[in-house]
């Protein structure tokens, strides 16, 4: 391969390594182009899956900043790129290599660590990617719902708070800080107007009374010592 030809394809093995959410390294020694055709196929447009010689992606690793790969870049090696769903590629890899065991899956890189065989095989095992969105919307509507619960709490004990509070004042006046006694003062001050008014009342009256009474008992003695005087002259 010419020197620019492998430049280039340093680079885009280098954007595959920088961009994929992980990346899986296989032998496909023994496999058919029908075989390698189906396997990416299988793969979806997850993954995009890629022959690569050991030397150049060697190198685009390290560009890319991941160390470590050296032993397991030996032999035939085809790459596949994730940039989707890491467990259901990580499934169709594995379900393929047991369907055709010349397909070997030599390692794995997930956030720039280097896992193994076994490492990688175990990506199968992890949950797919709408399996976990469920999981977190259950767990943001749960609390969703348990924000809501703590805000209502609050506001519902204080409504029953307001209506006990008011039911013991309609008992107990005094329990809303003097309200109930000023209200009860000014009553008691209406009653003793009302009091007072009605024995003024009578004394008005009885003066009313009393005056003609003694105007009339006075008038004779008047009468009497006028006439008493008129025979003395």
């Amino acid at each position: 391969m010419a020197r620019p030809d492998k430049a280039a394809a340093v680079a885009e093995l280098k954007e595959y390594f920088t961009n994929s959410d992980a990346v899986v390294l296989t032998e496909y020694r023994g496999l058919s182009v029908k075989n390698l055709k189906d396997l990416r196929r299988s793969l979806g447009e997850d993954a995009t899956y890629a022959v690569a010689k050991n030397t150049l992606a060697t190198i685009a690793a390290r560009e890319a900043g991941i160390e470590g790969l050296d032993d397991q870049l030996v032999g035939p090696t085809a790459i596949a790129f994730i940039s989707g769903d890491i467990a259901t590629v990580a499934k169709g890899l594995r379900d393929f290599a047991k369907a055709n065991p010349l397909l070997v899956i030599k390692g794995a890189v997930l956030d720039g660590r280097v896992l193994d065989a076994d490492e990688a095989k175990k990506l199968a095992d992890l949950e797919s990617r709408e399996v976990l969105l469920a999981k977190l919307a259950g767990a943001m509507q749960a609390n969703l719902q348990k924000a809501v619960f703590l805000i209502a709490a609050p506001l519902s004990q204080a409504a029953r708070a307001l209506g006990a509070l008011e039911a013991a004042a309609q008992e107990n006046p005094a329990l809303i800080g003097g309200a109930g006694q000023a209200a009860a003062s000014v009553e008691e001050t209406k009653e003793q107007d009302t009091e007072s008014d009605s024995a003024v009342e009578p004394a008005v009256e009885a003066e009313t009374e009393d005056a003609p009474v003694a105007a009339t008992e006075d008038a004779p003695e008047a009468a009497t010592d006028d006439a008493a005087a008129a025979a003395d002259n």
